[in-house]
């Protein structure tokens, strides 16, 4: 039993797909599909861009679902995974791969998502920081101290690694009380703004109508969401969960956990970078972890 798992914002570099659109016939077509559906060249970006292009939400968030996304479609007999999960914008990718989702409709919602985003995170000033060494009930109990200004837990990576996230003030005042709790560090994270939190329901309002316009097909195994960290298998249901998305935790500790737990013990990572297969072995010592 396998699960295909697949990585969010943060996880591009240049040079990646570059290779994969050389090699194969059909990622190239893929590549340059991608192209026409967002109106610019993002192999260009992708393939030869500078690390500041490729920080660029509208780039970044599709650079990374179309590395993600095509690796896992032009693989020798195309994988049949028993389950998929991905982290936040790879909830995205992981829906293409349970054919719950079409590639281009995805690109499309991605492509919005990363602009609603950027937009909602010019309305305020935000940010997010990594909270180490420190027990997620007393990362909660101190955001939960903060009742004059916005911050809340964002992403539960594994045991002793949670992001918070929130208004710059927020993040602020809540260092203070998790110092005080016995966090080993706060480090404060070079984002665009508070993911993962109430002040993304802008973008959320812009997302949800794009949704409920897009046909959503019954998958062909579970995908475990973001929200509530459960398999899911109606197309309706992982319609809200993907709406709900914006502006709540991702649960990516329990997610790994209950994947574990309903007998799934190899997870494969499909993208760039590594990063999840770090934190699912930090999760689950006994799993075993894999790269495309």
């Amino acid at each position: 039993m396998v699960a295909y798992i697949f990585p969010g914002q943060g996880s591009q570099f240049s040079g990646m797909g570059k290779e994969l659109y050389e090699t194969n016939a059909k990622a190239k077509e893929l590549f340059k599909q991608a192209n026409e559906i967002l109106g610019f060249s993002i192999t260009d970006i992708m393939f030869s861009g500078t690390d500041d292009q490729l920080k660029q939400t509208n780039v970044t968030q599709p650079a990374v679902f179309l590395h993600s996304v095509i690796l896992f479609l032009t693989a020798e007999n195309e994988p049949k995974p028993d389950a998929v999960a991905g982290h936040s914008l790879g909830e995205f990718s992981a829906l293409v791969a349970n054919k719950t989702l079409k590639f281009e409709d995805a690109l499309k919602l991605v492509s919005l998502r990363a602009q609603a985003m950027q937009l909602a995170c010019e309305l305020q000033p935000s940010t997010m920081a990594a909270v180490l060494g420190l027990e997620d009930e007393k990362v909660e109990a101190a955001c939960a101290l903060v009742i004059d200004d916005i911050v809340v837990p964002a992403n539960f990576n594994c045991p002793g690694q949670l992001v918070i996230s929130g208004t710059k003030s927020g993040i602020e005042k809540a260092t203070v009380f998790l110092k005080e709790a016995g966090a080993k560090r706060v480090l404060p994270l070079n984002v665009a703004g508070a993911f993962h939190s109430p002040l993304m329901l802008p973008a959320q309002k812009q997302l949800e109508e794009a949704i409920a316009n897009t046909v959503f097909s019954e998958p062909i195994c579970a995908i475990y969401q973001n929200y509530n960290a459960l398999p899911v298998n109606n197309a309706a249901e992982i319609k809200n969960n993907l709406i709900k998305q914006l502006t709540a935790p991702v649960r990516w500790t329990q997610t790994i956990r209950n994947i574990h737990e309903n007998g799934i013990t190899q997870f494969i990572e499909t993208g760039p970078g590594g990063v999840l297969q770090g934190l699912v072995k930090k999760i689950v010592a006994d799993a075993q972890v894999s790269a495309f």
